[in-house]
């Protein structure tokens, strides 16, 4: 080993760092998230000093006098990003987008920085993975673009860093994080000695020059950024794609955002020339609902200020064990398995005999308690066989004691199934306080589970055989 080169080891999730190996990490204790790795203390305090041009000395202000700008973000063109952003880009941000393989990151980037050059925003497109070439294809799916737009392929934070600080874009793009090599870290590209360093030079550039900085981060097989998880503290804004690369749809949630809401999601669907918005989610994700089957009905839940209808399918059959399964897709097992046990302890379904599989439709997941009620009317529609009419949905939290409790924006979800054509919608009593005028649509309140489940058996069951 070269002559002042020591080995260290890095906790993958926080950072910590420490001269031996240990199982649990002292600062966030993680297990067995340590890896091994050289570094160079001279090399560490260049790197320290890298940027330090950009530093400008600052004295303490009084909050009052500091001055707000109220045109500050900058549309990106996208309403869904936008809306995830919390209203536009904020100039000197620095934003994380992560998602798995092939979702569409950097496609989604490529049509922001063609929106971006359009409104005459000098824009750099740097990218450590593909050549040239291979991003003039991509770009030629996705439409024309102006001579805003430059295209920089390199690994090399130095030249990354010296490029920026001569051409000085209003945004940039990094593609990824991962790629970027600091020659004067001895370590390989990706690791956390690497990742760690880019993010310090490109947060130090964002806020020194004022640049928008978006940076493409590859995600572990948990879903979770790879690399330390102080990657995720250093940045502005934490962007998620969720969704699976064989559907047409992808899900853009933000986990940080230090500049607005982390409880909005936009909706996408990629198409042949790249991501399109979705503008109602609540009638892509019902588009194929299958008419007169039990076993399903339509709940809302709220993903910000957005109100998203989806379709809840159960099946419930005779067990062929001594041991009944449970399976639950896009929502908590550990709920589907409280509500079942409240439906046979409160309600007198005999469920103890039964497998049960629980799915809500289109991939989504979704762990707001409004669903619950929900999730039970659904069970029971299958286990009786009930047909429930396509025009009814349910709302409500579920408690232990079989009460239906009150949810949030109840008068945002019984318009939103208003517009989508729905006429009878089943909600907690105690919402009533909370309509206001009249929805158009007819309102059935219940206080308990059994109450829920009287109404569907007294007018969708077959009065002569109960089903």
């Amino acid at each position: 080993m070269a002559k002042g080169k020591k080995i260290v080891f890095f906790c993958k999730e926080c950072g910590y760092e420490s001269a031996k190996w240990m199982g649990q990490c002292p600062g966030c204790h993680a297990w067995n998230t340590f890896v091994e790795e050289t570094v160079s203390p001279a090399g560490a305090s260049q790197n320290a000093g890298a940027g330090s041009g950009l530093r400008s000395r600052s004295v303490p202000m009084i909050l009052k006098d500091i001055p707000m700008s109220e045109n500050a973000r900058t549309t990106t063109g996208i309403g869904e990003l936008d809306r995830v952003l919390g209203g536009g880009i904020v100039p000197g941000s620095l934003v994380l987008v992560g998602g798995d393989p092939g979702i569409g990151k950097s496609t989604l980037l490529l049509q922001v920085c063609r929106n971006l050059s359009a409104q005459e925003q000098d824009v750099l497109y740097i990218s450590g993975e593909e050549s040239l070439r291979q991003i003039r294809l991509r770009a030629n799916r996705i439409g024309e673009f102006t001579d805003r737009l430059r295209l920089y392929c390199e690994t090399d934070l130095d030249s990354v860093r010296e490029t920026l600080e001569r051409d000085k874009p209003q945004i940039a793009v990094i593609d990824s994080i991962q790629t970027m090599y600091a020659s004067s870290i001895d370590s390989a590209a990706g690791s956390v000695s690497q990742v760690r360093e880019a993010t310090s030079v490109l947060l130090q550039l964002a806020k020194g020059l004022g640049i928008s900085i978006f940076i493409v981060g590859h995600v572990t097989k948990e879903g979770n950024v790879a690399g330390p998880r102080v990657l995720e503290h250093m940045v502005d804004t934490v962007l998620y794609f969720e969704g699976d690369r064989q559907a047409s749809y992808r899900i853009l949630r933000a986990v940080k955002n230090r500049f607005g809401s982390t409880n909005e999601i936009g909706v996408f669907e990629m198409k042949e020339d790249g991501l399109s918005e979705v503008k109602n989610p609540s009638e892509y994700m019902l588009d194929g609902k299958p008419a007169g089957t039990s076993g399903s009905i339509v709940t809302c839940a709220m993903e910000g200020t957005r109100p998203l209808l989806v379709e809840i399918q159960a099946l419930v059959c005779r067990t062929s064990f001594g041991l009944p399964r449970r399976t639950a897709v896009g929502t908590d097992y550990n709920r589907v398995n409280l509500l079942m046990a409240v439906l046979e302890k409160k309600v007198g379904l005999h469920l103890s005999e039964s497998d049960a599989y629980v799915n809500i439709a289109g991939g989504i997941r979704m762990n707001e308690p409004a669903i619950d009620l929900g999730i039970s009317l659904a069970v029971v529609s299958s286990f009786r066989d009930i047909i429930i009419p396509d025009e009814v949905m349910a709302f409500g939290e579920v408690g232990l004691s079989g009460e239906v409790r009150s949810v949030s924006m109840a008068a945002q979800r019984v318009a939103e199934a208003g517009k989508l054509g729905f006429t009878t919608v089943i909600l907690p009593a105690v919402c009533r306080r909370s309509m206001g005028k009249d929805p158009g649509v007819k309102l059935i309140y219940v206080s308990w589970i059994s109450e829920a489940i009287r109404y569907v058996l007294e007018h969708y069951a077959d009065p002569h055989t109960g089903r």
